[in-house]
């Protein structure tokens, strides 16, 4: 029974930092693609970032630069570092694990994602 809990979450004013955390459990094997995805009020769940077993990440166009994504193997956790942060960044943010991928490329589509955290709000005031 695989389980993801989320924690880190919280409003902060523009320019301010944010970091998510999500531990996993109940994992009988590694999933090859893990990541990050936000949704806004009246609108589709989209990729932030995501990354694979060994490393490789990919960020969303608006993103670069500001959020990291990181893993800890040893911890089962999953990290989401959010610096200089905008107004545009506020939703709900839900980590998900197992993937799809082609190539070593992990799909950005939150259809291909199996398993799914319970989504932890961000907000970012002006």
């Amino acid at each position: 029974q695989v389980q993801l809990v989320e924690s880190g979450g919280g409003s902060v004013q523009a320019g301010g930092s944010l970091g998510l955390s999500c531990a996993a459990s109940g994992f009988t094997r590694s999933y090859y693609c893990v990541g990050w995805f936000r949704q806004a009020p009246g609108r589709e769940r989209e990729g932030v970032a995501t990354i694979n077993t060994d490393g490789a990440t990919t960020y969303a166009e608006d993103v670069k630069g500001r959020f990291t994504i990181s893993q800890d193997h040893a911890k089962s956790t999953l990290y989401l570092q959010m610096n200089s942060l905008k107004p545009e960044d506020t939703g709900m943010y839900y980590c998900a694990a197992d993937g799809l991928y082609y190539r070593g490329r992990c799909f950005f589509a939150a259809g291909h994602y199996k398993y799914w955290g319970q989504g932890t709000q961000v907000t970012v005031s002006s």
